[in-house]
């Protein structure tokens, strides 16, 4: 799972970053304290600095004034051993009294290496003597074997390499067992969130350090199975009720929209009488057709419109739509303008030929019901890279921004063109949407120049199309 594998990488990256901070801190660190502890020359330097700056003057010596003034900045005493008395020709003043005044070879041996009456003790010789500096007894610790394995030194920086490395393994087997138990608690409850918004059934063990997440996680999954479950039910019940009430609607409404029609055709009627069974007959056809559409929208909602798939040549059928088009225009306030290239004869794509055909015409009515006043239509039919394209436009009044949007976001509200009577509702060009969904394609609105509406559905080709 891609996620543990981040926050595994995560933990990684924190570790090495801590690692290496710590042993920059550290380094840090001890080049601070070295620095602070030692602020002087050094007591082997001060040894050698002494030596150089003591003079011989006649039949005694003389320290000059600088240097016995870091002497006494260190707390720190000297003196000088002839080398053929091996006796202290000179001292400072400030000698303590249990130093001795006469001086053995091993004497000599034993001060260098160590201590001098317990007096870290650092020598610097000259040709005729030996300068022995001596610091207070809690001021140095004296290594009194300074020896060392030479290989042990050319094998030093691979010894501390070595080191560092078993160091930073050893803080990785920690840092990773202390987490393993959370990545471990971790992983099923990820696992557990992305399955959330599937359908398949989630439910993560409620044990470990992320039990009360779990049981959560667990606690949701629940509620979703349960509105899921409901959400079904209730649109198995809609789609049931449309379904029923399209049925039980339709033969009385033929009837309906039949007597209306023998009404509005007899003579022994009024003048009136046969203009209001004409009203009934249209708004009954209307009705009708509204039940129609939304039996079908709703079909095509919930997949239950079976899609007969064979090749469907898109310039063919937007022809024979355009064709229907322009014979039910018994006024000639519609007129059609056939905009398709004449090179272009076949645009064939894999799809249900009859509700294909009932998308485009949905386009065509909606250009007539929302233009009352009549107006130019259009259809173009052209490919764009992969895509067959068909274009649906008219001149009429067009539409505002606000309309525009409003549409976009829910395609069955339409605004009355007229201004006079109630918005009137359709469900057009949501079938156009559905139909459009369910062939893999898209619908896009915008407005036309200089004025009008222009809808343009696309379509996948066939691979194999020409």
């Amino acid at each position: 799972m891609r996620s543990i594998g981040k926050l595994t990488r995560r933990f990684l990256g924190i570790l090495a970053l801590s690692t290496f901070l710590l042993l920059a801190v550290n380094f840090v660190f001890l080049l601070i304290i070295a620095g602070t502890t030692t602020p002087g020359m050094g007591p082997w330097t001060t040894a050698g600095e002494t030596e150089a700056a003591l003079e011989k003057r006649g039949d005694g010596y003389i320290l000059s004034d600088e240097m016995a003034r870091n002497l006494k900045s260190e707390n720190a005493w000297a003196i000088y051993i002839d080398n053929d008395t091996m006796e202290v020709q000179w001292h400072t003043n400030d000698l303590p009294a249990e130093i001795p005044m006469q001086y053995s070879l091993a004497d000599i041996s034993d001060l260098t290496r160590g201590y001098l009456m317990d007096y870290p003790t650092y020598t610097a010789g000259s040709e005729e003597g030996l300068v022995v500096v001596g610091f207070p007894k809690d001021r140095y610790w004296k290594h009194m074997s300074p020896s060392w394995d030479y290989d042990f030194i050319k094998n030093s920086p691979y010894i501390a390499l070595a080191v560092i490395g078993a160091n930073i393994a050893m803080i990785f087997v920690i840092y990773m067992t202390a987490n393993f138990r959370l990545l471990k608690s971790v992983k099923p409850i990820a696992d557990g969130i992305q399955a959330l918004p599937t359908k398949e059934p989630v439910y993560v063990k409620e044990k470990g350090i992320l039990s009360d997440l779990a049981k959560n996680i667990n606690r949701t999954a629940e509620i979703l199975d349960i509105q899921r479950a409901d959400i079904k039910k209730k649109e198995m019940a809609r789609s049931d009720w449309i379904s029923g009430v399209s049925h039980d609607i339709r033969t009385p409404l033929s009837m309906v929209v039949g007597y209306a029609g023998q009404m509005e055709e007899d003579d022994a009627l009024s003048a009136d009488g046969r203009r209001k069974a004409a009203v009934i007959r249209r708004q009954s056809t209307k009705i009708k057709n509204l039940v129609n559409d939304l039996n079908l929208a709703s079909k095509l909602e919930y997949n239950m419109q079976p899609l007969r798939l064979e090749q469907v040549n898109m310039v063919a059928v937007a022809r024979r739509c355009a064709a229907d088009f322009i014979n039910s225009d018994l006024s000639g306030e519609y007129p059609l303008e056939w905009k398709t290239a004449e090179s272009l004869d076949s645009c064939v794509i894999e799809g249900d030929k009859e509700l294909l055909g009932r998308a485009v015409g949905n386009l065509l009515n909606n250009a007539r019901e929302h233009n009352p006043d009549g107006c130019v239509v259009s259809v173009e039919v052209y490919t764009e890279g992969t895509q067959c394209c068909v274009v649906v436009g008219d001149s009429g009044i067009g539409i505002t921004e606000e309309e525009l949007e409003r549409l976009k976001n829910t395609p069955h509200y339409m605004m009355n063109d007229s201004g006079i009577e109630e918005p009137r509702h359709g469900l057009g060009m949501l079938i156009v949407r559905q139909i459009m969904k369910a062939h893999g394609g898209e619908v896009s609105l915008s407005a036309a120049e200089p004025h009008g509406l222009k809808v343009t559905i696309k379509i996948p080709l066939r691979e194999d199309a020409p």
